[in-house]
């Protein structure tokens, strides 16, 4: 049995559960989109003093691996490090659109269906203007299409449903629903990234020794990070002096 502290930033949502034998015992989520760099540390501390529990007595901390947002990213995964450094913790990282996809597939009733009905499983991350990191999985959780970045148009993932309906999920798929319009395409809504989606798939990689190298270990990033300039400065990004 094992005590995993999961944390979960690829998105807008800023999310810490503490998982003991793959089952949710605490968790701290907050939805509104700032200010992760604050509420990630302190989410932690609120859960581990719940349950009367210090970080050293856990066995491992999890972190979403994405993709998602870089800046999100980069504090999930730094403070999950920090937290293994500090205690002498095993890292696991969770695919981010791996573990929205775990949450559907396993939870029929939340999702609305049947678990007779095949159908393939597309989570999609928002990742600006009509563009969302995505995967297809089946109900077996096996990777059919791997992650990649999708620009959507009318023509997105039609070669897919010419045998199999699809459902699609996540806060990218939100505005994919008015460019997206086949019959075979169902849309979830209120699906969102967790922590608590994490648990599950932190205590299978747990039990089967799946670890990242604390020292080296990276986010998917899945696309370079690019620096803007803001708008009222965009004049004077060339001024010297």
């Amino acid at each position: 049995m094992a005590s995993i502290l999961c944390l979960e930033t690829s998105t807008e949502v800023c999310s810490v559960a503490l998982a003991v034998n793959g089952t949710i015992v605490e968790e701290r989520e907050d939805k509104s989109g700032k200010n992760h760099a604050l509420l990630l540390t302190c989410f932690a501390e609120e859960v581990m003093k719940a349950q009367n529990r210090p970080f050293h007595q856990l066995d491992a901390v999890a972190v979403s691996g994405g993709p998602g947002s870089y800046t999100g990213l980069r504090i999930g995964v730094s403070t999950a490090k920090g937290l293994c450094y500090a205690a002498a913790l095993p890292l696991i990282a969770i695919p981010s659109l791996e573990a929205m996809a775990h949450h559907v597939i396993n939870d029929f009733h939340a999702a609305g269906i049947g678990n007779n009905e095949p159908l393939y499983y597309c989570p999609m991350i928002d990742a600006r203007r009509m563009e969302v990191y995505a995967a297809i999985y089946d109900q077996k959780m096996q990777l059919i299409r791997n992650i990649q970045a999708d620009i959507i148009d009318h023509l997105s993932f039609s070669e897919f449903f010419s045998n199999h309906k699809m459902l699609f999920f996540g806060n990218g798929a939100d505005k994919c629903r008015t460019t997206i319009q086949h019959p075979n395409a169902l849309f979830l809504d209120n699906i969102t990234t967790s922590a608590s989606h994490m648990a599950e798939l932190a205590e299978a990689a747990y039990q089967n020794k799946r670890f990242a190298d604390v020292a080296y270990y990276e986010p998917f990033y899945l696309k370079d990070f690019v620096a803007t300039i803001p708008t009222k400065n965009i004049f004077h990004s060339n001024t010297i002096g």
